[in-house]
Parts: structure tokens; C-alpha cells; sequence
């Protein structure tokens, strides 16, 4: 449960083919019925399936004629199976924690272990007066009824009061027999409290209460081993310690990890560390390791240098031996010492798990050195204030790829999310720069292939290459191929899961259009975006579809200021070309040709007739322009008699007073 809600449900026994076996994504709250068709080729009992995570595998143990054998369903251990084993009864199967590969099959007549999930399965070596036995439970006339295991521990109790304990790891799994003690009970029951304490408790009845106490018995098995009696070496180191213990680590394709762990041997001693990684289909290394200095007490210091890289990009191992690219997967790494001696309880191997995957860590972010805030085109505190901008109907198409567009688009311009636009000139070809950052450090240039879509439907650009400039082999993908699901939004429809490259033969798809447009930018093509003759912006969606550059989906949105182009002419200009010289030629024959006409009677008669309408057209403009000045003057003249009369007027009237008087 800490690192998947994979479930299986089975009965364990049933036939196959034939037994049902359900499947839960979540936990076990619901389960469906699981195709087994996969599994048509495997016959037997249904001994136990089983989610390995520390191989990205899930394994299916299977029983045929007291014979158990493990088989795997992902590359590349589907063509192969395990080690067979022998099977006769019924065999409990533990998966010991955090998931290191590590496995303990037991019953009452035996007990088994696995160090690679199953892969090899082979007995536990018994230490016994300095010499090691592989420890047969039949033969040694014992009964196990209680296993308690940890990450690297493991104990058991029989029927005859013996406590065993031992170590599990990669080099084996060794166990010794711990002194007599009165431990058996039929109800007793034992498990690890911490790392080499053991604790066995035993139920108590009480005659006169229904409930039960318990007797404790704690158990320190570093104690037990420093008992004389079991002869066992000291440990061989004093420290084996690094920052990488139960911590989860990321490797994104083309990525490496560095790690790196410090060991102390004891005085006079030379252990040699060991290096080792679960799933080696997926991850490989290279470990180096040098003298650190010395303690206070003269004795050495070592530190182990480990770098890690997925396995496909090391080039050490053959192609088949390497897991699929494409898939995700889990890995541990464990460092531990060879020849570590059993003493060695509380130095227990550094280990942790490496996930080959997506780094979330990562992100992409297209370069912005020049913008059209910059260049003074747009006011950063405008776009920040509700900015919005038309987009005419003739320009775009629905994004819900419904018909054409009616009417002109209103859009409101995200600034947060968009900052200023980028700058650039219509008619000059383009490709978005496009930078890897991690951790908010900017990794690289990305040159990995990816597409992008406008977001509003804006189809006024286009590519510079075609699939044949492109030097496809078979027919390229495009934004029309995945139109029909409309459900979805169409910037998430084209992604690195369903990307298909061109640049392979594809007999189910050959190259039938090559004029078609080549729509995927970076990579091994130089393509560019052409916008067409249009000012304004334009706002993106990128997504990375190159299934080899990362295991994430990549993806980011970003504007575009597209400036410089002229208004789109009324007329085409051959048309208008045309005109002008029909119109050249035409006047450069009138000025020969009438001079020419002229010069002949006809030309007298038709002079002459000119000259008449000329002479009327004259006079009636004449006629109209001295009547225009006629009234013109008398208007005046009338004016300037009523003036003068004024004065007159008024002196008679004066003149006539003084001769009454």
C-alpha cells in the first residue's frame, strides 16, 4: 500500500486456466474480473500472485507436479521463467516490507527464500559449529509455527523451544540457533520491535475474566550473539552510513543520480562494499571508491561514489537484457558489505528505492528575450488590466471544430499566466526556443520533438516543410488525426504516449500525402512556423511528444506578438498589374491617334462640331456667370440706396418742423 492500491484476489490452488482472479486499482473497495487470456499458456495450481515492485514486475507463482516456479508478465522476464522448486504442500508466501525483492515461503515442514522476487528460490544456510548447512526442516525433525521478518531480519520459532535468527541479503540468507529458552506455546507469537530486538508474546488466560494478558519476552539478539558458546567474529565495521536511507529517488530518461555512502572498517580489518541494485533491467551504476582521510584514532576512512543512469543509456548490456524505454519503473539500490560476519546486527545494509520515471521536479518554459512589452508595442500594465483583443471571423475556427466561425472572438488576455507576448515578424519563418529547468535551475535547450496548437483556434500560420521535405517514410500525424475526439480538449489530444514518428517504416500507414503539412516542430527537422499576413497575437499550447526525451508530460502555454504585416489588399495583384498597363497602352494609341484623325476631313468635321458644343457649353456657363454677377451688383446697389435714404429722410422732417414753427 505505500506504493501502489494493486490488489489481486484468487483462490490460491485453483486451476489454470480456468480459476477467476480479480483485480482493484483502489484498495480493495471494488475488484473486476481480470482478463486472464495472457495466462492461457500457463498450466498448474494458482500458488500466489504478487505485485514485485522493486522489478515492475507481477509474478505468478504456479505449481505443477510438486514443482513451483515463478512466472513473470513484463519484458523482458516474460520470455523466461524461474528456477523451479520443489512444492509438495502449501507454502505461505511474505513479501517482506519496502520492497527490496525479498521473499519468505514457509510452512510447518519448511521454509524457503527469495533475495530477487522469486527468480531464485533455495533454503536458508543453518550456521552451526563454524560451518554452514542448508537447513532441511523435514529432516531435522522440527515444526515451524511462528515467522517474524523485517527489511533484512528474520526469526522463527518450533515446536522444540528453539529460537532461530538470522540475516537475509543478496549474498544469502544465514540463520543460527539462539540458546534454549521456554518459548513454545501454540498461541505464542514473535515479531521485530526494532532492528535485532525480538518480541515474543504469549497469551495469558485469566479462570475468572474472559480477557487475556499477555507475557512479553523481549529478546536482544546482539546480546545472544556475543555469547561465547556461538563462537561468532566481531563485526568487521564500525560505520556504513549514507543521506540515501528510506528516501525515495527520481531518474528521468537521460538523467543521472549521484550517491554516494561512507564505510569505517574496523581496526586491522578490509571488508569489501558491495553494490546492488534489484532491477537491473532498468537501472544500471558504477560505484568507485576512495580513501575519505582518517578518524581520531588512525584508522580509515572510505567513501563509495555511485552514479546511476537508466540501463538503456549505459550501453553495457545487450538490447534484449534492457526493459522497454517507455515504461515506467521501480528499482532498489542496496549497498551492503560482501563479507560482512553475522555479528553485524545493527549495521544493516543502506538501501532505498530509485523510481525510473517522471521527475516532477521538471518543467519547460519557451525563451522570452524579446517581447512586445520591451519593444514598446503593448504596455505591461494594460494586459494586466483586463486586456482583451478580437480575433476576426475569417481568422479562426471553433476549437470544437463545429462549423466556421459567425462572428468576430473576444478574448481575454491571461497575464498571469502568459506574461508579455513574444515578438515576432510576420513574414519571417519561426520555432519557438524552448528551456528545460529543474529545481529552478535551467538544465537545457530541449531538442526533443513537440507540437503546439493555437488555443483559440487561430489558423492564420502554417509549417515551412511538408512529410517529403521532412524526409518521412511513412504518413505523419497531424492535428486533424485526433479531431474526432471531441470530448477532450485538443491541446492534451496528441501526447507522448500516442505519438507515432514518421521518420519509421509503417506498413500500416505508408506515405500516401507527401505535400501534406509536417506539424511537429524540434528534433531532426529544422521546421518553422509561417503566420500569415496578420498583426496581433497569437496564444499557444506546447506539448512534448518525444516518447524518448522524458517520462513526463511536458507541457506549457505561451503568446505570440506578430507585427509587421501590411493591410491584405483589395484587389490581386495580377489583376491589378493588368489594369495598369491595359490603361498605359491605351493612352500612349489615343495620343497617336488622335493627332492622326485630326488631319483628316472626318476629323475636320468632327473638330469643328466639338468646337460648337464647346461655344455653347462657353456661353451658357457666360450667360450664367454675368447673370450670377448682375444680381450680384443690383443686390448691392439696393442696399446702398436704402442706406443713404436714412439721412434724408430724417432732414426733411426737420426742414418741416421749423416751418410750422
Amino acid at each position: 500500500m505505500e506504493l501502489a492500491n494493486n490488489l489481486f484476489a484468487y483462490l490460491r490452488g485453483g486451476q489454470i486456466p480456468g480459476t477467476n482472479i480479480y483485480f482493484s486499482d483502489n484498495g480493495g473497495f471494488s475488484f473486476q474480473l481480470m482478463d486472464t487470456n495472457t495466462l492461457s499458456h500457463l498450466r498448474g495450481t494458482l500458488g500466489g500472485i504478487f505485485h514485485f515492485h522493486s522489478m515492475s514486475q507481477v509474478g505468478i507463482l504456479m505449481v505443477e507436479n510438486n514443482v513451483g516456479v515463478f512466472h513473470y508478465t513484463e519484458y523482458p522476464l516474460n520470455h523466461s521463467v524461474g528456477i523451479p522448486f520443489s512444492y509438495t504442500t502449501s507454502l505461505e508466501v511474505i513479501m517482506k516490507p519496502h520492497q527490496r525483492g525479498f521473499l519468505i515461503l514457509w510452512n510447518q515442514k519448511s521454509i524457503l527464500v527469495s533475495s530477487n522476487s522469486g527468480q531464485i528460490v533455495e533454503p536458508v544456510r543453518l550456521i552451526r559449529d563454524k560451518s554452514f548447512t542448508n537447513l532441511d526442516v523435514g529432516n531435522a525433525n522440527i515444526s515451524i509455527y511462528s515467522v517474524a521478518s523485517n527489511s533484512y531480519e528474520l526469526a522463527f520459532l518450533v515446536t522444540e523451544n528453539h529460537l532461530y535468527y538470522g540475516s537475509q541479503s543478496y549474498m544469502g540468507t544465514y540463520i543460527i540457533r539462539l540458546s534454549d529458552q521456554a518459548f513454545w506455546s501454540k498461541e505464542a507469537s514473535l515479531y521485530f520491535e526494532n532492528t535485532g530486538m525480538l518480541q515474543i508474546l504469549t497469551p495469558v488466560a485469566d479462570p475468572n475474566f474472559a480477557a487475556f494478558d499477555f507475557k512479553k519476552c523481549l529478546v536482544n539478539v546482539q546480546a545472544e550473539l556475543m555469547q561465547e558458546s556461538l563462537q561468532l567474529k566481531p563485526c568487521n565495521v564500525e560505520l556504513l552510513e549514507s543521506t540515501m536511507i528510506n528516501k525515495m529517488f527520481t531518474i528521468d530518461m537521460n538523467s543521472k543520480l549521484k550517491l554516494s555512502a561512507l564505510m569505517i572498517p574496523r581496526m586491522g580489518e578490509s571488508p569489501t562494499p558491495l553494490v546492488m541494485v534489484s532491477n537491473p533491467h532498468a537501472l544500471g551504476f558504477k560505484a568507485n571508491i576512495i580513501q575519505y582521510g582518517n578518524t581520531f584514532d588512525g584508522n580509515f576512512k572510505y567513501k563509495l561514489d555511485i552514479e546511476l543512469q537508466q540501463q538503456h543509456h549505459w550501453g553495457n548490456s545487450e538490447f534484449n537484457f534492457t526493459a522497454n524505454i517507455k515504461r515506467h519503473a521501480i528499482s532498489s539500490i542496496t549497498v551492503d558489505i560482501a563479507d560482512k560476519t553475522f555479528s553485524c546486527v545493527d549495521l544493516k545494509p543502506l538501501s532505498t528505492l530509485i523510481s525510473v520515471g517522471c521527475d516532477t521536479t521538471k518543467k519547460i518554459v519557451v525563451q522570452n528575450k524579446i517581447s512586445a512589452c520591451a519593444m514598446g508595442i503593448l504596455n505591461p500594465v494594460q494586459l494586466q488590466k483586463n486586456y482583451t483583443y478580437t480575433i476576426e471571423k475569417e481568422a479562426y475556427d471553433p476549437v470544437n471544430h463545429l462549423g466556421e466561425a459567425q462572428d468576430d472572438l473576444i478574448v481575454f488576455y491571461e497575464y498571469k499566466d502568459l506574461g508579455c507576448p513574444r515578438l515576432v515578424y510576420y513574414d519571417k519563418p519561426w520555432k519557438p526556443v524552448v528551456e528545460l529547468w529543474k529545481n529552478g535551475i535551467l538544465e537545457e535547450i530541449m531538442n526533443a520533438e513537440y507540437v503546439i496548437s493555437e488555443m483559440n483556434g487561430l489558423v492564420t500560420y502554417s509549417y515551412s516543410l511538408t512529410a517529403a521535405t521532412a524526409n518521412c517514410r511513412s504518413q505523419p500525424q497531424n492535428w486533424s488525426t485526433f479531431e474526432s475526439d471531441l470530448e477532450s480538449q485538443q491541446q492534451s489530444l496528441w501526447n507522448r504516449e500516442n505519438y507515432v514518428s514518421c521518420h519509421e517504416v509503417n506498413q500500416d500507414n505508408p506515405l500516401l500525402w507527401p505535400n501534406v503539412e509536417y506539424q511537429i516542430l524540434g528534433g531532426r527537422t529544422n521546421n518553422r512556423i509561417i503566420f500569415g499576413q496578420r498583426n496581433g497575437i497569437y496564444t499557444f499550447h506546447l506539448s512534448v511528444v518525444d516518447p524518448f526525451y522524458s517520462y513526463c508530460n511536458l507541457n506549457t502555454i505561451f503568446s505570440v506578438y506578430v507585427y509587421g504585416a501590411l493591410p491584405v489588399i483589395k484587389f490581386r495583384p495580377l489583376l491589378s498589374i493588368f489594369l495598369i498597363v491595359a490603361t498605359t497602352l491605351l493612352i500612349v494609341w489615343l495620343a497617336y491617334a488622335i493627332p492622326k484623325q485630326l488631319r483628316t476631313e472626318r476629323g475636320q468635321r468632327l473638330l469643328g462640331f466639338c468646337s460648337q458644343i464647346c461655344q455653347i457649353c462657353l456661353g451658357i456657363c457666360t450667360c450664367a456667370w454675368l447673370r450670377g454677377k448682375l444680381r450680384k451688383g443690383l443686390r448691392s446697389r439696393r442696399v446702398k440706396d436704402q442706406t443713404m435714404k436714412m439721412p434724408s429722410t430724417s432732414k426733411k422732417s426737420v426742414v418741416q418742423k421749423q416751418s410750422k414753427t
